[in-house]
């Protein structure tokens, strides 16, 4: 590890005991914080992290949130109802910017995400999370609330696998993490790249372009690290995060964009043949399925008109 790395998590890898919640709300200031779920089909957990988020983060005793909002991509399910009942805004993916079409894709709506809130700071939280804890959300705000120089924090903790501790993160174990130690070696510090919970400074995130798919999360870390540095960039220790596992095929599809998305960083380039073919056995044998691999960025969405005419009123 880099002698630079080594000094960087003594200095901003912290855990979440670190900053008691009284500390974070004093030093929160007037600073308005919102808070994303991106759903699809998440009817089972969304509603329990919008209690929970309703019930520790925005009430008159403990006012650190000020806007929760489920952007919902296309559910058939009651993600939309659920989420509405128990206290987020809940808005449609396809209604927001409806001059771009959208495309299917965590990124996609993570990035739509921006004009459609308002909070300085953007806390990013997945909404199939299990057991989930307010520490998720106090843990990656509070750091960019106590000390200005920090603009982007990841959450870390760990992934059970079933029964088994600390198995989860496959693809981060088998893709991500050799793709950051490779190249990007200052980031090789951090535990969990490929985590859905972080939060940063809107600031920052305007001016960062989004992958559209699953290679939103090494995306955005990859260019946060080139545009602000790696003393602006932290983590925080949350505990244990309990989820909804893929199938194997589907994390080789997950796989493929995030390799996707590191190959553009490094060369700026396109893939010759951004398709990725996998098996199934059938009833005679094996049966190719070939998926299009993301291949779609969103520009950095300081750049929308829209977003440019928001602001200025």
């Amino acid at each position: 590890m880099l002698e630079e790395v080594e000094r960087w998590l003594s200095r901003r890898s912290w855990s979440v005991s670190d900053r008691p919640l009284e500390r974070v709300l004093a030093a929160k200031r007037g600073t308005t914080v919102s808070v994303v779920l991106p759903a699809l089909n998440e009817e089972a957990t969304v509603g329990d992290i919008v209690g929970m988020i309703r019930r520790e983060l925005m009430t008159g005793a403990v006012p650190l949130v000020d806007e929760l909002v489920v952007i919902d991509s296309g559910s058939t399910d009651r993600t939309a109802e659920v989420a509405a009942a128990a206290g987020a805004r809940v808005v449609a993916r396809d209604d927001i910017l409806p001059r771009i079409p959208a495309v299917p894709g965590k990124g996609e709506v993570l990035w739509r995400s921006l004009m459609v809130t308002s909070g300085e700071v953007v806390c990013f939280v997945d909404a199939d999370l299990r057991d989930f804890s307010a520490d998720f959300v106090t843990g990656i705000v509070g750091p960019l609330l106590t000390d200005p120089d920090v603009e982007f924090v990841k959450a870390m903790y760990d992934r059970p696998f079933g029964d088994t501790p600390g198995q989860g993160g496959r693809v981060t174990e088998l893709v991500a993490r050799p793709l950051l130690n490779l190249h990007w070696p200052r980031l090789a510090g951090f535990v969990q790249p490929l985590g859905g919970e972080y939060a940063a400074r809107r600031s920052l995130l305007e001016r960062l372009p989004f992958p559209v798919g699953y290679g939103v999360e090494l995306g955005l870390l990859v260019d946060a690290l080139h545009t602000v540095g790696l003393d602006a960039l932290a983590q925080v220790d949350v505990g244990v995060r309990k989820h909804r596992h893929q199938d194997g095929q589907a994390l080789g599809r997950m796989a493929a964009a995030i390799y996707r998305t590191a190959q553009l960083r490094l060369s700026r380039g396109h893939l010759v043949r951004p398709w990725l073919t996998q098996f199934e056995r059938g009833e005679e044998g094996f049966v190719p399925h070939t998926y299009a691999v993301d291949t779609e960025e969103r520009p950095p969405m300081a750049e929308i008109t829209e977003y440019a005419r928001r602001r200025v009123a």
